[in-house]
């Protein structure tokens, strides 16, 4: 989706004044940066990356209009040579990126930018907002798809969503995660997601009867009939109506009845009832669809400890908002910083140990397992390292030269997972379709170990350092503590 509207200026204002002081001194000097998180949402064991596509927008179309260097002169901030400068800005640089629908994990770059200083400054704020937001709705929605175990799941959240965009973008992300649809009729135009729904309590309210309302709903969509039915009562007039009107008009004109909703009530319970009276009445072929503050948890019980007869779940808040970890703590960190031609690596300290950055331009680097093609760990290393499968490979701990694995070698391989997005200030990179992302990351997700992917105390991923880089990393620490 072409965003039509001009979002420029979204962004914190200390990046216009950190540029503004910049212009004064060195404003050609380039500057990498990276995009990465320090913890799973839910005290998950990945997640699942969203949002470039978004970026790709935002970087491609980076310019300000005369009404946005008219307000800033307003502001009385900034200096007439500084914002001539900002009326012609492009963005120049590089950026490097995983791809979208892939499963990443803390303290990874997820985004590589190199550019001017002032380009790679500016662009912060909605590099993150795009890729924050998406990769948390992502990551939620898969682990709701996860717990459903091969049942649908429909992305019912836009009247719950922080406004608009978070509705619409949050559809696409929930479709790149597994959910097999959404309710949201815009995503479905501008992103193919495939849309969903069929009736609200109100519909059922407004004719004299129950059976009528459903009646007139069959005649409407006979071969695409789902049915609401806890409006009055589930067990004494929902199913029964929904049954009747599946005899009186669908079967006898060739159709079946496609599905039962319940939203509200024992899930569960209703769930097993309503199962045995589509049973009893020859409709085994007839689904029932609940809703109604699900999440993971709650849909990993009905199935596992409730034994609930459901076969697809609509989920809205929980998952739109990420309700119960609502926030994705991505953060963009400059790691190295043109000297003399020379790019002179930055590093970020701080008495609480995970928010020490990994100093350096670097590569991001999944050695898979040869015989199983599973993840093993992920590697940070230096932009010059070259990894030679046919030696034994050494992995640190990211502050503990102690902690350390060995891969034996010609037992594993290495993919580079940053890949080139723009060069120079080129698109570069051919943007795939939803549908390809969402197959992608299907396939992704595939090589990560179950025992990652549980909901409980999962297993941690290796994310490690080079010893060259851990040596730099250390030799930094102490110059600097």
């Amino acid at each position: 989706m072409k965003d039509k509207r001009n979002l420029s200026l979204v962004m914190d204002f200390y990046e216009l004044t950190m540029s503004q002081c910049y212009f004064n001194d060195n404003k050609d000097k380039e500057v990498v940066f990276d995009l990465f998180y320090r913890k799973n949402p839910d005290d998950g064991g990945y997640c699942v990356f969203a949002g470039l596509e978004q970026v790709v927008d935002y970087v491609s179309n980076l310019h300000f209009e005369k009404e946005d260097i008219d307000y800033l002169r307003s502001l009385n901030q900034f200096s007439e040579d500084f914002l001539e400068y900002l009326s012609t800005i492009r963005f120049t640089g590089d950026i490097y990126a995983i791809p979208e629908g892939t499963p990443v994990f803390p303290h990874e770059p997820l985004v590589r930018v190199k550019a001017p200083i002032i380009e790679a400054q500016l662009v912060e704020t909605a590099l993150l907002l795009a890729i924050n937001h998406q990769t948390l709705i992502a990551t939620k929605s898969r682990r709701i798809v996860q717990a459903s175990e091969g049942r649908a799941v429909m992305e019912f959240g836009a009247r719950r969503a922080h406004n608009f965009d978070a509705a619409i973008l949050g559809a696409r992300a929930a479709y790149i995660a597994g959910c097999a649809g959404s309710a949201t009729t815009y995503s479905g135009k501008e992103f193919g997601v495939p849309v969903l729904g069929t009736m609200a309590h109100s519909f059922i309210q407004s004719f004299d009867t129950e059976y009528d309302a459903f009646m007139y709903y069959a005649k409407t969509y006979p071969d695409a009939c789902t049915l609401l039915i806890d409006t009055y009562s589930t067990l004494k007039s929902g199913i029964v109506n929904a049954i009747k009107v599946a005899k009186d008009y669908l079967e006898p004109n060739g159709y079946r009845l496609k599905g039962v909703r319940i939203d509200s009530g024992d899930m569960s319970y209703l769930s097993k009832k309503v199962r045995k009276m589509l049973d009893e009445a020859g409709m085994k072929d007839c689904k029932i669809v609940v809703s109604n503050s699900l999440d993971e948890y709650v849909i990993e019980s009905l199935i596992h400890q409730q034994g609930a007869k459901i076969d697809s779940f609509g989920v809205g808040e929980n998952l739109i908002c990420s309700k119960n970890s609502p926030v994705f703590g991505g953060v963009y960190k400059m790691v190295a910083l043109e000297k003399d031609g020379h790019m002179i690596p930055k590093i970020k300290i701080s008495d609480n140990v995970e928010k020490v950055t990994n100093p350096g331009m670097k590569n991001l680097n999944r050695i898979m397992d040869k015989e199983t093609g599973m993840a093993i760990a992920d590697l940070l290393t230096l932009e010059d390292e070259v990894i030679d499968t046919t030696q034994d490979l050494t992995i640190y701990h990211p502050m503990s030269r102690w902690k350390y694995k060995v891969i034996p070698a010609n037992t594993y391989t290495v993919r580079d997972m940053l890949v080139p997005i723009f060069k120079d200030g080129k698109l570069v990179y051919d943007l795939p379709s939803l549908e390809e992302i969402r197959a992608y990351s299907e396939k992704e997700l595939a090589t990560i170990w179950d025992e990652i992917k549980r909901f409980v105390y999962p297993q941690e991923y290796y994310v490690d350092l080079s010893e060259k880089l851990l040596n730099l990393k250390l030799e930094m620490l102490k110059k600097y503590k």
